[in-house]
């Protein structure tokens, strides 16, 4: 239920405060913004699972495996925004693609986690479209089409509470995941150790997330380190729901998608420092 609350919330926010600079972004640079959802919902999906073709992978734990999987499937992660503006990008180009990737998630998840469950097999895994799809569109979708009618019905509304609701909505995010440590951090500790080759292929699926957006993303440091940031920043909340909903009985898989969120953060750090010293 707090999975989905979250989840609910964080769209709802970022309804609310899509304005007409994240609108402009669409009209002046169409095919970039293309090229980012292509990256974010399509390539980096299929770079996962050539990845975890790779017999190193195919080695991991099944639980390590699904949890990546499930990690690379998800676009249109919640902090994405946040971290954009820290990082020297532009917040309202990361706000448009976060939207969109919501958007185009309604259908590249569930065709891409049919994709995944075709080639894996994995018993345990019952993840199927149009449940998937469902999930989707109640917990980003509707949240975030309702967050755009009060921003377009009532704009004076919108600005009074958007700055709440989306503090609200971080602290609920930070408290998804400390509940989700307490329940599962005694294990935390053991399975790291006892998988740390799966460390290391998260830490290189992030570095190719990466090397995805900011190939994709054209001329511009502050458009390299937005789309660099949206392709490998994946959402752990609805991976978490998918987990929850399809792979309950695997508690390795949530282990796992926290390990991947901590490694994303840590292994994009130096990266993208280095992008804000690289000149246009």
């Amino acid at each position: 239920m707090l999975i989905k609350f979250t989840l609910f919330t964080i769209m709802l926010a970022l309804g609310l405060g899509l304005q007409g600079g994240a609108l402009n972004q669409l009209r002046h640079r169409p095919w970039m913004v293309v090229r980012a959802l292509v990256g974010s919902c399509g390539l980096v999906p299929l770079a996962g699972l050539v990845l975890l073709m790779l017999p190193i992978t195919t080695a991991l734990a099944p639980v390590v495996r699904i949890g990546i999987a499930l990690m690379v499937l998800c676009p249109s992660a919640p902090m994405t925004l946040r971290k954009a503006g820290k990082q020297g990008g532009s917040r309202e180009l990361a706000a448009l693609l976060q939207v969109a990737a919501a958007l185009v998630a309604i259908l590249s998840v569930p065709l891409l986690a049919g994709v995944f469950r075709q080639v894996f097999g994995v018993e345990g895994w019952r993840v199927e479209a149009v449940d998937v799809a469902g999930q989707v569109g109640m917990s980003q979708v509707l949240p975030l089409v309702l967050g755009l009618l009060l921003r377009r019905r009532w704009p004076a509304f919108a600005d009074r509470i958007m700055g709440p609701l989306d503090r609200f909505a971080n602290v609920l995010l930070v408290l998804l995941v400390v509940v989700v440590l307490v329940k599962t951090g005694p294990l935390l500790v053991p399975f790291v150790a006892a998988n740390l080759w799966a460390l290391v292929a998260m830490v290189v699926m992030v570095l190719i997330t990466l090397a995805i957006g900011y190939g994709l993303a054209g001329e511009g440091r502050e458009q390299r380190i937005t789309v660099s940031l949206v392709t490998s920043m994946r959402n752990p909340g609805l991976a978490l729901l998918l987990a929850q909903t399809h792979a309950a009985g695997l508690p390795g898989v949530k282990l796992t998608i926290l390990a991947y969120l901590l490694v994303t953060v840590l292994a994009s750090i130096p990266v993208l420092r280095r992008l804000r010293t690289v000149t246009a």
